[in-house]
This record gives C-alpha cells, sequence and structure tokens, in this order.
C-alpha cells in the first residue's frame, strides 16, 4: 500500500461520497473506486457501507481513519522538519502548551533550551487532548497541560499540584479578602479557553459544580490575558492558576480562596516507550531541576 492510497482513503472517509472525493482529488471516479477496493481487499476488511446516497464508515473504517491520518501527519511532519533541518542544520525540538502553564517555569526551560544553539524549538498552543493527537503524529516532542487523559501510546508525568486564585477586580469589595468558593459563586464569572473541552474552563467551573454551588458565566474567552481584562472591566472575576499571578494587570487582583485546599495538576506529556535522545534527556534535566525548584519554594 502506498501514501498516495492512505490520502484517497482520507478524502474518501471525510466525504463520504465518491464524486465529491473525486472531485477533490482530481481523478476520475471509477479508478478511485477501484483505489479503494482495493484498499478494502487488501486489509481484509470492508472500509465503508454503500448506501444510496453516499458512504458511512464501518468501524473498521474509523479505526483505520484515524490511523492512517496519522501516518500521513507523521509523514507530514517528517518532510517539514527535515526541510528544516536541511536549511539550518539544527535538530527540531517542539513543545506543545496549554495557554494557563505558560506564565510560569515553561519559559525558563525554552530559554534554556534555546542557548543550545543545534537546538531550533517550535512551539504549538494546543489543548491537552490536541497535543496527545501531536504527540503520535511526531508533530511534538514533549506536552505541558492540565488534564489526565489515558492513552495507551502517551505516558503523563504530574509534575505538581498548583494552586488556584481568584483574579477579581480590584474595585469589588470581594477583592479585600479571601473569599470562600461560595462567595464566588455569587459573582459573574469569565472563563477560559472557549471551544470543546475538556479543558480549564471544564475544570474551573467543575470546582464550583463539585461542591454543589452554581455560578453564572457571563463570557467564554480564548486565553486568560483576554479574560483578565474583562475582569479589569469589572465584568466579573476568572479563576486562574497560582503562576498567573506574575503578570500584572491594572484594576486586577489575585486574592487566595478560603477553605479546601483548591488546585490543578501541572502534567507533562510524552510518547511511551519512546528511548529519549540527547535532546529529551537534556529537556527532561532542565524540567526535574526547574520542578524540584518549584517544590521546594525556590521558584519565585
Amino acid at each position: 500500500m502506498e501514501l498516495r492510497h492512505l490520502r484517497y482513503f482520507c478524502v474518501v472517509a471525510e466525504e463520504l461520497n465518491l464524486t465529491r472525493a473525486a472531485e477533490k482529488l482530481f481523478i476520475a471516479q471509477p479508478p478511485l473506486t477501484r483505489q479503494i477496493k482495493q484498499i478494502e481487499e487488501e486489509i481484509g476488511a470492508a472500509l465503508f457501507i454503500r448506501k444510496p446516497r453516499g458512504l458511512e464508515l464501518t468501524q473498521a473504517g474509523l479505526y483505520f481513519k484515524d490511523q492512517a491520518r496519522q501516518i500521513l501527519n507523521k509523514v507530514d511532519t517528517t518532510i517539514v522538519d527535515t526541510r528544516r533541518i536541511a536549511e539550518h542544520g539544527k535538530t527540531v525540538f517542539s513543545i506543545g502548551f496549554v495557554p494557563s502553564i505558560f506564565y510560569g517555569q515553561l519559559p525558563l526551560m525554552v530559554r534554556r533550551l534555546r542557548k543550545n544553539k543545534n537546538l531550533e524549538i517550535m512551539l504549538y498552543e494546543l489543548k491537552t487532548r490536541e497535543q496527545i493527537d501531536a504527540l503520535k503524529t511526531g508533530k511534538i516532542d514533549i506536552g505541558f497541560g492540565r488534564l489526565s487523559i489515558d492513552d495507551p501510546d502517551i505516558e503523563q508525568e504530574l509534575l505538581f499540584n498548583e494552586p488556584v486564585l481568584a483574579a477579581v477586580p480590584t474595585s469589588h469589595v470581594i477583592s479585600k479578602s479571601n473569599p470562600t468558593m461560595a462567595a464566588l459563586s455569587e459573582v459573574p464569572m469569565i472563563t477560559f479557553p472557549a471551544g470543546n473541552g475538556p479543558n480549564f474552563s471544564d475544570i474551573s467551573q467543575s470546582l464550583f459544580h463539585s461542591r454543589g454551588l452554581s455560578i453564572n458565566v457571563v463570557q467564554q474567552v480564548n486565553d486568560v490575558q483576554t479574560a483578565l481584562s474583562l475582569v479589569a472591566s469589572e465584568m466579573g472575576f476568572t479563576l486562574v492558576p497560582d503562576q498567573v499571578k506574575r503578570l500584572t494587570r491594572e484594576n486586577v487582583s489575585f486574592v487566595e480562596i478560603t477553605g479546601d485546599s483548591i488546585s490543578v495538576p501541572a502534567i507533562a506529556s510524552r510518547r511511551r516507550a519512546e528511548a529519549p535522545n540527547s535532546v529529551m534527556r537534556l529537556a527532561n534535566t532542565i524540567l526535574a531541576e526547574l520542578v524540584e525548584n518549584r517544590l521546594t519554594g525556590r521558584y519565585p
């Protein structure tokens, strides 16, 4: 089976219509139909259910689509990285991260890695689920997120649990104390990021729901910077990881929350059972030192 067969299959699997797929691939429909049939014969399984108005993927087809897409993404990433290495003579090391984790020690890690003149560091803002997929395709080498995701191909390491603070308008009476979760639930809430979960927004809201508290979400935004701007505009409050307090924003106060210990995890994700190369060993050494500094209070 050749890569073009995988590309043909993926387009058909996306379109679920041979006519549209053929048009998208700029080939005639009969040859495309034969190619799909040959793929099924080679695999020994039906990938599509033929219906009068189009196609439907079988369970085997759904699995093959996911695997084929990963293979093609891996090939594309390898080609891009190979070209970059050829042009610059550097090894590429790619890091995925969620925005809420980039205000602490991750920039320090990137800064230290960049001191190696033979390395080119690539940064990708990705949700934790997106990081898992990116690790599988080789788009990134390590990911930093907040969510624990069970996947046989990925190993996750809990780096530390990080306290959660409330970012509130400085003018609000609640900024003068350490509010309880119940008190915060009475104030309009701004969450981030927007879009489908699971993400930090889901974690934030679950902290209230797990305590039987209802909340009034007045705005969902894409990033912490926008959320803090809305807090400064007195639209409401938002929950942030402790690292975010390093940002200084006028008219925004970061206050500790009274009551139960409220925290969110910082998690590193890597490909499972992959022997670390010299770059990954360097990254792991730097990361271990930074985490130790954090846990022992040496991190500002």
